[in-house]
């Protein structure tokens, strides 16, 4: 039974009662051991049938669902922050929000372990979803919950449709769900799945080919932003390129080249998960030197060098209009406009060169609350992958043997003057 062999039976309530009736009763045969009652048209589909033996090989308990154990407050915010997921939920909420209020349903978006990190649409279907544990935080995974989209989806690693008693746990059976995996573009790396879930009765057959759409949607609008993130580290590093002598790449985290010199130009480098400035042997080039380039890294091919680090920063808060860091290492010059909470960030860890600052400490110097750490940490994540090599952690600091250069505006009132932090007030202040 495929999925659009049920999406083209289920067109009215009593066909929707039918349905999950028969599929109840394929259910109940499948977990006693015996044949289907009207096999072979019983048999459960194979995503289905394969995602049950899981349930059940995980232990799942197939009548009732096992108590839940949400995210802290802080530990969803903080996997929010982290996702990917968190630039396409404008296209997820275009996609699916309106047709999931017009359907009372719910749109639910999980990261790759099964976590919810949003649900929104139907205020009555959501209260129906609270009744499963089915909120923000929930781990949907399927060895917790047993066959459900989301769950199944990212083990399958295709859009899902889960009808009714297809659900493995029976207090699911009232629901439909359907669900699609996100992947990153870059390296097709799961990030999660999104989900559009309602009672049964809310079926509609196209719902999966919707949900599906939009998932293909939203890795495109991820493939755009990574395009024009190369375009940005393609114009920093070409004029670092143009100093060079020799063979040299400049790449993106991922491996991906922005610029070349001396060498025709590869699609991709394999990096190491958490590359470092310094030598590096890289498997097609053999022995390399790797320097920290806005948004990515800078390769020097042949004998390492010894010296690969920075060796000075410039942050420069002076201006009214912003503020930059220049780094100046081995590769030259080059410099990074700043957020106005990186600059902050980087303010404070200037004037606490080298001895550096906690994430609690650096809480207290930019919102007066030491419980914000989270939002700390998930900042300087962010300004890690322009500043690689500079920044160092535990605690946050410029990195060993940087000489730290603060250039500030001839008048203290004048420092960061749209900024609040508690900290960046105090400088003012004299």
């Amino acid at each position: 039974m495929k999925d659009t062999a049920i999406g083209s039976a289920v067109r009215s309530a009593q066909d929707v009662r039918e349905t999950a009736r028969r599929l109840a009763s394929v259910r109940e045969a499948a977990l006693s051991g015996e044949l289907p009652p009207d096999a072979p048209a019983g048999v459960p589909r194979p995503v289905i049938g394969e995602s049950w033996l899981r349930a059940i090989t995980s232990g799942v308990d197939p009548e009732r669902d096992r108590p839940q154990h949400p995210l802290s407050v802080a530990e969803l915010e903080h996997r929010r922050q982290a996702s990917q997921l968190t630039a396409v939920l404008p296209v997820l909420h275009d996609g699916l929000l309106a047709a999931a209020d017009a359907a009372q349903q719910i749109m639910v978006v999980a990261d790759a372990e099964g976590r919810v990190l949003w649900r929104e649409g139907s205020a009555p279907v959501r209260r129906l979803a609270d009744r499963l544990g089915f909120d923000k935080g929930a781990d949907w995974a399927e060895d917790v919950v047993g066959t459900n989209a989301i769950g199944t989806a990212l083990v399958a690693r295709r859009p899902v449709l889960v009808h009714s008693a297809e659900h493995f746990v029976r207090t699911h059976h009232p629901w439909t769900c359907a669900a699609a995996p996100l992947h990153d573009p870059r390296d097709g790396r799961l990030l999660g799945a999104v989900d559009l879930s309602g009672p049964a009765h809310s079926f509609h057959p196209t719902t999966l080919s919707l949900v599906s759409t939009v998932a293909r949607l939203a890795e495109g609008e991820l493939r755009l932003r990574h395009h024009a993130l190369l375009e940005r580290l393609r114009s920093t590093a070409a004029p670092v390129l143009a100093r060079i002598g020799g063979r040299a790449l400049a790449v993106d985290p991922s491996g991906w080249t922005a610029g070349v010199t001396g060498l025709a130009p590869p699609d991709r480098v394999a990096l190491p998960k958490a590359p470092q400035a310094g030598p590096l042997w890289l498997p097609r080039y053999g022995m390399c030197t790797l320097e920290p380039l806005p948004g990515g890294w800078l390769i020097r091919i042949g004998r390492a060098e010894p010296a690969a680090g920075p060796g000075r920063v410039l942050l420069d808060v002076s201006g009214r209009d912003g503020a930059t860091v220049t780094v100046t290492g081995p590769a030259g010059d080059w410099a990074h406009e700043l957020s106005p909470r990186h600059a902050e960030l980087l303010f404070v860890l200037a004037t606490h060169h080298p001895e550096g600052r906690s994430a609690a400490e650096l809480a207290q110097d930019l919102f007066g609350d030491r419980g914000r750490t989270v939002t700390v940490r998930a900042e300087l994540s962010r300004l890690r992958r322009h500043l690689a090599g500079v920044l160092a952690h535990r605690p946050y600091r410029f990195a060993d043997g940087v000489e730290v250069e603060l250039r500030l505006p001839s008048r203290r009132v004048r420092l960061l003057p749209q900024s609040s932090a508690p900290a960046v007030v105090a400088a003012r202040r004299g």
